[in-house]
């Protein structure tokens, strides 16, 4: 018998789980200063990507890539057109294996730093964080 899958928990203080791809449960960071997807590959005791079997890390690069459009989407959608993706796989708090997609600008108050563990994160509200998980589901039906 599989267990389901389970995020770390730590993950659904900052993040709401939005879909899953072939690999990943996709989640939205809920901090509205930035278009910001994790990715988490569905897999038992994975926490750096040689955990992967090779054909899944083609899979997540795949899906990061995939990840990417759809932060560079949700960036136009803000009418805060993305300049530049930042993607990292850090695990230093939470060691499940997850990566990070984030669109950043050069004005987005934290450029040129990276944005992880900084403090100051801007809730979407309930709202407007289900109308961008929507927006991301209703992208992929097609």
């Amino acid at each position: 018998m599989t267990l389901p899958f389970k995020a770390d928990p730590a993950f659904d203080s900052g993040s709401v789980p939005v879909c899953d791809w072939p690999l990943c449960q996709v989640r939205l960071q809920d901090d509205s200063r930035f278009p910001w997807l994790i990715l988490i590959p569905r897999g038992d005791g994975l926490h750096e990507l040689e955990d992967l079997a090779a054909a899944d890390r083609a899979a997540l690069m795949d899906e990061i890539v995939r990840a990417g459009e759809i932060v560079r989407m949700l960036g136009e959608a803000a009418q805060r057109p993305v300049q530049k993706l930042n993607v990292a796989a850090l695990g230093n708090v939470t060691a499940q294996l997850h990566v990070h997609v984030v669109g950043r600008r050069h004005d987005d108050g934290l450029w040129p730093d990276p944005v992880w563990g900084r403090p100051g994160a801007v809730p979407h509200g309930a709202a407007a964080l289900q109308a961008m998980a929507s927006r991301i589901r209703l992208s992929q039906a097609g």
